[in-house]
């Protein structure tokens, strides 16, 4: 490790122990046609989502590209507003500028047909009783709040619907439709 040398003029003063900055970043996001679209479509309270043309993968959201493949999607898909959680995290830690209630559940929802999951929130839900596989539904914002966002859903909440079985739940439901399990 190389050695500090540091200034006699500096001799004798508290090293810094660390430094608080206040940090802002502001910038403009021009969507591409996929996500102009999709967003288009959540103020119709419609979730799209993309097909690959490689392999019938439907990705939500959708992003005009399979990235594992490099192609373009082109073909859009109305998917439901029903799913199920893939994975989950019940967290204490409040986020910065959102009134959330702790603890809450971010979880990675898997609309029924879709191959991708997308982070939300689950509510209505003790965090003792969330589990890969739950059955959600979205629960949209009220049409007078509707606008083109994302944020239309406010959370998902359990449907009360039979669970995913775990090997067919989020990333695994792909490989277990490949292979000729359920397409959940």
């Amino acid at each position: 490790m190389t050695e500090i040398h540091v200034p006699p003029l500096l001799d004798g003063v508290e090293p810094v122990q660390s430094v608080r900055t206040p940090i802002r970043m502001e910038y403009t996001f021009t969507p591409g046609v996929a996500a102009q679209t999709y967003l288009r479509e959540f103020g119709n309270k419609k979730i799209l989502g993309n097909v690959s043309p490689v392999d019938g993968a439907i990705l939500v959201p959708p992003r005009g590209a399979d990235p594992r493949h490099g192609v373009l999607c082109e073909e859009f898909v109305e998917m439901p507003h029903t799913g199920h959680v893939g994975s989950y995290c019940v967290t204490n830690v409040p986020i910065p500028g959102r009134e959330l209630d702790l603890p809450y559940i971010s979880a990675w929802i898997f609309l029924d047909g879709a191959d991708v999951g997308f982070l939300n929130l689950v509510a209505e839900c003790p965090p003792e009783e969330c589990r890969i596989g739950m059955r959600v539904e979205a629960v949209w914002k009220p049409d007078e709040e509707i606008a083109t966002t994302a944020e239309n859903i406010l959370y998902w909440k359990p449907s009360g619907g039979p669970d995913i079985p775990f090997e067919e739940a989020g990333v695994r439901s792909w490989h277990a439709r490949k292979k000729g399990g359920s397409n959940a």
